[in-house]
């Protein structure tokens, strides 16, 4: 009985050209990464270690830094706007979810019905955000203007007083949250009407037939759809707003009466007001905790939805 043998399989080695042209690609692949990976060590990742040493140290960048433990955390928190901080903080992010989180939703769903200038709407939605951030903010710190800004002549013409939108600690908060929203509603529309349009035609379709309205295909059909980005814009917003800066540093510095001073802004002021580089840092590790926690919130979203994909 004749006993076969299994052939090695034949290595057929590629031309030398065809070689030469595979490793060329693979050096530029490797090299885009490593310029990508030293940006990302030296304008992330050094920043982030180096924000934890000095948290605790004793350090003004002139004299040699002092290890004293978690001294600079006691400090920070026994300061009378530690506590004011945190809640402005947590006002903030909560007054932008109320208000930024549902309205470019709602524009998306708007956009999503219409059938004429889409595009160009589109164009007007996110063309805030093209705008520098100082740009934007400076210009609605004219709109605010107790004399002459267009907020109080608007309310002008309905025979409303002028409002003290940044100088009273009742509106600052919410002024600034207003202008937040403006500048970031742009992207949360667009990434909003990108799922709306993976939604399949038929759900809608099925709706109508059955009688319902836009409320209806809206409330049954849109939000179950895009229930997991709805999650996951979520969480991103918390982290957004939590780490609120330009704003109350543009409009307010912080007033009136510590109404708008925010994490970000006292770290800030610890660093390079108060020539406190161990509080700043103190600060920043503390809130970088607080952002780490929603940050793994929101890969195990992103885990659990390629997993059940």
């Amino acid at each position: 009985m004749t006993q076969l043998v299994a052939k090695p399989p034949v290595r057929r080695s590629l031309p030398q050209g065809a070689a030469r042209r595979a490793v060329g690609r693979n050096l530029t692949a490797y090299g885009f990464l490593c310029g990508a990976l030293i940006c990302f060590a030296f304008f992330s990742w050094y920043p982030m270690v180096r924000e934890v040493i000095l948290s605790f140290q004793e350090n003004n960048f002139v004299d040699p830094p002092r290890w004293v433990g978690f001294d600079n955390f006691r400090s920070v928190i026994g300061d009378p706007a530690f506590r004011s901080a945190w809640i402005n903080t947590a006002a903030f992010s909560g007054l932008a979810l109320i208000v930024g989180y549902a309205v470019p939703f709602v524009l998306a769903v708007v956009l999503n019905e219409l059938r004429h200038a889409r595009a160009y709407l589109r164009f007007v939605v996110y063309l805030p955000v093209m705008l520098p951030p100082a740009v934007g903010v400076l210009l609605f710190k004219w709109f605010y203007d107790p004399g002459a800004g267009l907020f109080n002549q608007i309310l002008n013409v309905f025979g409303i007083g002028p409002l003290s939108w940044l100088d009273s600690s009742s509106t600052a908060l919410i002024s600034l949250v207003l202008v937040s929203t403006w500048m970031n509603l742009g992207t949360g529309t667009l990434i909003y009407l990108a799922a709306l349009q993976s939604i399949a035609g038929e759900l809608y379709e099925s709706a109508e037939l059955d009688g319902a309205g836009l409320f209806r295909r809206v409330w049954h059909v849109t939000i179950p759809q895009t229930k997991l980005i709805l999650l996951v814009m979520l969480l991103l917003q918390v982290v957004a707003t939590m780490q609120v800066f330009i704003e109350p540093y543009l409009l307010t510095g912080g007033g009136p009466e510590n109404a708008t001073v925010t994490v970000a802004y006292l770290m800030y002021q610890y660093a390079f007001n108060f020539g406190d580089f161990g509080g700043g840092g103190a600060l920043g590790l503390m809130l970088m905790v607080v952002l780490m926690v929603f940050s793994a919130i929101y890969l195990r979203v992103s885990r659990d939805n390629e997993g059940g994909r």
